[in-house]
């Protein structure tokens, strides 16, 4: 009798069951459709082209209240200065020997950029010499070799390549070196383990892991490229007596042609944003967003 009564007062209590009724399931949609509004706000082009919109509705209005053209001609003035210059084929034949000219020094500028980070990441050599030239170098405004460059070059294009490999090389190899040193061990370990060496390593290895800071790097030695173009062509076409887009900016001033001098800077601008917005977006959507290295 004792050992049924321990026996039962241990066993756990059991509970009635209890069938719960639910009501008859009706299929929903997973998500809702935004709309429109909050659908077109999702659009980065056409933020972007509000935010342009509106700069050229202030530009707009502001030149109508100064009312003077020769200080600041109008947005729809500008525009037709643009179409003229485009219609007579000046300003796409200055467009073009500019953009020629920015290839060249911009390659140049970025194989030895390359060249110098490999040299540092695989000796300590490199690395001295790395920090030292960047360190002297890269404070240096590139336009201020300018004077230099045409007494060593001569009038030519030569002069322009000259400073333009300056104004690309140092930004874009710190850039590299820092994307380098930020490589993670497991990574590096990986590619020795897989007996890569050299420029193997370098290649398979570094420049896939660090590919977020060499386009940082890129991005920054093209507009440090555009610009330094641009205010050398103002120095080296008032030498030369020709150029490219950066001359048809200076001879339309000496002209007082203000309106052509806005349409050269907007060409300025327009090409910029291509740039930055369809080549090196391109380029990261194929490569380290495709990848999910960046968000």
């Amino acid at each position: 009798m004792t050992a049924f009564a321990t026996t039962s007062r241990t066993l756990p209590p059991i509970r009635p069951e209890v069938d719960q009724v639910l009501p008859p399931f009706v299929e929903a949609p997973v998500t809702r459709a935004l709309p429109v509004g909050a659908r077109l706000w999702q659009q980065g082009w056409l933020r972007k082209a509000l935010i342009l919109a509106i700069l050229a509705a202030a530009w707009e209005g502001l030149a109508r209240a100064k009312d003077n053209d020769l200080l600041l001609p109008s947005f729809t003035a500008t525009l037709s200065a643009l179409a003229e210059g485009l219609a007579d084929g000046e300003l796409i034949e200055r467009v073009r020997i500019s953009l020629a000219v920015l290839a060249q020094g911009y390659a140049i500028g970025a194989l030895l950029a390359f060249g110098l980070t490999t040299l540092a990441v695989s000796t300590q050599f490199g690395r001295d010499l790395l920090s030292t030239l960047t360190a002297m170098f890269n404070p240096l405004p590139a336009i201020a070799l300018l004077p230099l460059a045409l007494l060593w070059f001569g009038l030519g294009n030569g002069s322009l390549v000259f400073v333009l490999v300056h104004a690309v090389l140092w930004p874009l190899a710190l850039n590299t070196f820092a994307g380098f040193q930020g490589v993670p061990e497991t990574l590096r370990m990986a590619g020795r383990n897989y007996g890569l060496t050299g420029l193997a390593y370098v290649w398979q290895i570094l420049i896939p892991a660090a590919l977020p800071a060499i386009l940082s790097g890129l991005k920054i030695g093209w507009a440090f490229a555009w610009r330094t173009l641009i205010a050398a062509e103002l120095v080296f076409g008032a030498a030369s007596g020709k150029g490219g887009l950066g001359w048809y900016i200076y001879q339309n001033r000496n002209e007082l042609y203000t309106d052509r001098v806005f349409a050269g800077l907007l060409v300025v601008i327009l090409i910029g944003l291509f740039v930055e917005n369809v080549v090196f977006a391109t380029l990261e959507r194929v490569t380290v967003r495709r990848w999910g290295v960046v968000r």
